[in-house]
């Protein structure tokens, strides 16, 4: 069977890696793709969000099965068109993938349901917002409610940095249509605990937990990224937490969806806080996380294609979903000014010797082949993910893989996976 991957960064890589093994897979395709995945399957150069092109090029050559892994070609409705044609497809519907694009739908959701998660509110009126921060505690949470890559949740230590989150938004238009209406939330404290999971629609299984390490430099400093490294499983989500959550949140939500009359199929990633009170939502995306597929999917022992059309068919049921027992690390590497402003262009060294080390697989996010040469293309460019049979082994080894990589410019946190190593 020819297979579609859509999307063109790490996550998309990892999952790349991941089908390749599959017997049942005649071809790879992966669109728009990177100077990774051009390995293992052939890029063709359309973008994710070009979704008619992409589906009508799909149909002309006879892809029998695609996976759409970023949030916006989901958000704007891109499985919709290709099971329209006939092309079964892994991930939610436009109308499912809502749980994503609007953190107005996901908060009304969860407070419908009495799923738990922050207290917020809803504003369409920037001078409205204002006055209600002026009586709110800090920190204070400000978030854009549609898809900002990543960068539109900020917490605001004071309230006049939420003031000025606020008139960033909805004034100064900094995400554009995204931020023009907002949620300003409650801060919760304690643990965050990132959870992937398949589902079907009726049946929920959660991947390996994870950490991810969202700011820019080391000791959590910095500005927000789409995040710097994590390390999986998550030291702080023990066996009970897990049972709480899916009593208290993954079954609520699924159910959720279901009676909304938009259910959910594919990739649903709950982001947690373990608070005092409990676990609670921080948001929900509607596919794989990034970097996170690129340390939970190193250890899946189950077919990930398998998986995947199980959760089409609507039989995940039947689906014998293995994790291994070992630990992973990914460590990102960055170029210089992300997650603000970078330079392209720059070629990288080290990928032969690094691709030789046991155990370590480096996952291209923003490169593209130039010639013979491998150069740089994003502001995330490498996630390095190692695996041991402990954290500190894949870890260290995750690391020593990452040394061997070089360009003008990379920069990457030296501490992810201290804060899990600590607990």
């Amino acid at each position: 069977m020819k297979v579609l991957i859509v999307g063109g960064g790490g996550r998309e890589h990892a999952i790349i890696k991941k089908l390749a093994e599959s017997p049942e897979i005649e071809k790879l395709y992966c669109a728009p793709g990177n100077g990774g995945t051009a390995a293992l399957a052939e890029n063709v150069n359309v973008a994710a969000t070009d979704i008619e092109i992409l589906a009508d090029w799909a149909e002309a050559n006879q892809i029998g099965y695609a996976v759409v892994a970023p949030d916006d070609p989901l958000c704007m409705g891109l499985v919709d068109l290709l099971e329209q044609k006939g092309i079964p497809a892994f991930g939610p519907d436009k109308a499912a993938a809502r749980i994503e694009g609007s953190k107005v739908f996901a908060k009304k959701l969860m407070e419908l349901y009495g799923i738990p998660t922050a207290k917020s509110r809803v504003f369409d009126d920037m001078a409205q917002a204002l006055s209600y921060i002026a009586e709110q505690p800090a920190p204070i949470v400000v978030k854009a409610d549609g898809l900002a890559l990543g960068k539109g949740v900020l917490i605001c230590q004071t309230r006049a940095e939420a003031a000025e989150a606020v008139r960033e938004m909805m004034e100064k238009d900094k995400f554009g249509a995204a931020g023009r209406r907002i949620l300003i939330e409650e801060f919760l404290t304690g643990p965050e605990v990132s959870v992937l999971s398949f589902t079907d629609g009726e049946t929920i299984v959660p991947m390996v937990s994870s950490m991810d390490h969202k700011r820019a430099l080391d000791g959590d400093r910095g500005l927000n990224t789409g995040g710097m490294g994590v390390i999986a499983p998550n030291p702080y989500y023990t066996e009970a937490v897990a049972k709480r959550c899916m009593e208290e949140i993954y079954l609520p939500t699924v159910r959720a969806m279901n009676a909304q009359g938009c259910p959910f199929k594919g990739c649903l990633y709950f982001g947690l806080m373990l608070t005092k009170d409990g676990p609670k939502v921080i948001e929900y995306n509607c596919r794989f996380g990034d970097p996170e597929a690129q340390a939970v999917l190193p250890l899946l022992e189950t077919d990930l294609f398998s998986i995947m059309r199980h959760v089409t068919a609507g039989t995940l049921k039947q689906a014998d979903v293995r994790f291994s027992n070992q630990a992973s690390c990914c460590v990102v590497i960055a170029s210089g000014g992300y997650p603000v402003k970078y330079e392209k262009g720059k070629p990288v060294y080290g990928l032969p010797e690094a691709g030789r080390q046991p155990d370590a697989w480096v996952f291209h996010a923003g490169t593209k082949k130039d010639g013979k040469r491998i150069v740089t293309s994003g502001g995330r460019v490498l996630g390095v993910t190692a695996v041991a049979d402990t954290l500190t082994e894949a870890v260290n080894r995750a690391y020593a893989t990452a040394h061997l990589i070089s360009f003008d410019g990379a920069y990457m946190r030296h501490d992810i996976g201290q804060k899990a190593l600590k607990e």
